[in-house]
């Protein structure tokens, strides 16, 4: 019998069903009468459904680590810029570099993510939301890397009608939104962020900006897996997308195992920095 197919928007609704679950096994949906997907105990899965074309079959290839039960924790950063490396101009002007595509994959990115992470440089400059508006999916809680707590309370992000928003600072915590990772006048790290997350049951951790955040994380080898998304535009200056210490040979150079993808007008490259 032809395996059944599935559509580019019942694989997402298969995707989010899979992120929901807690141990490996089946994955179906309320339409099929069969599995569409088995998660194995070893991380890899088994696909019991066309994919309806090849986009499909990216969309599930892409985003199965994110979500897949066994995999205990993830935690991944996104990076949209320009084809010469800038995610925004001298100015700050960044809205939008990348396309329709790119902006639906953030907000799957965000769908997926148990919470979402930020710097109180992108909360001052861009006042997002960060809640999934683009797809299907439910919304993140979000923290903003906040150690001196400069960021107005009224900023778009600690509106808490969708989810909760945590302000990760140094020293004593003065309210139950704001999360001590360090102490006081001690620098925030990366790791210090991870461990305090996953300390209060956060699994999948997205660091969506801005660069020096998603640099900084990557520095210091906390990333599992980067998304990279590549505009066909040329900036020709302003901020770079990643900013990482000075080498002076290439052996020193990050090689991660990458897959690229196409993204409307855009490019994606996911990066796997860490073997799950």
């Amino acid at each position: 019998m032809a395996a059944k197919r599935i559509s580019f928007q019942d694989a997402w609704q298969l995707l989010l069903t899979t992120r929901a679950s807690t141990i490996p096994g089946s994955v179906t949906l309320p339409m099929a009468d069969v599995p569409l997907l088995t998660t194995l105990s070893d991380g890899l899965w088994t696909l019991h459904a066309e994919p309806a074309d090849p986009t499909t079959a990216e969309l599930i290839d892409c985003f199965m680590p994110f979500c897949h039960p066994a995999r205990p924790s993830v935690v991944f950063a996104q990076v949209g810029q320009s084809l010469d490396g800038r995610i925004a101009t001298v100015t700050g002007a960044s809205h939008y570099i990348n396309g329709e595509a790119g902006l639906d994959h953030l907000h799957r990115l965000r769908a997926m993510a148990d919470i979402v992470v930020v710097g109180a440089g992108t909360v001052h400059a861009d006042n997002p939301r960060l809640t999934v508006r683009r797809v299907d999916g439910p919304h993140p809680d979000r923290a903003v890397i906040d150690p001196r707590r400069r960021i107005d309370p009224d900023q778009a992000v600690f509106d808490m009608s969708s989810a909760p928003t945590y302000r990760l600072v140094a020293g004593a915590p003065n309210s139950e939104h704001e999360l001590q990772v360090a102490p006081d006048g001690t620098p925030i790290t990366p790791g210090a962020i991870v461990d305090a997350l996953r300390a209060r049951g956060y699994r999948r951790i997205f660091i969506e900006g801005g660069s020096q955040t998603v640099s900084s994380f990557l520095h210091a080898g906390c990333l599992d897996r980067l998304h990279l998304i590549v505009a066909p535009m040329i900036i020709g200056s302003g901020i770079p997308a990643l900013q990482l210490p000075e080498i002076d040979q290439l052996d020193l150079a990050l090689r991660p195992e990458t897959k690229a993808y196409t993204l409307g007008s855009d490019y994606l490259f996911d990066m796997c920095l860490r073997a799950p």
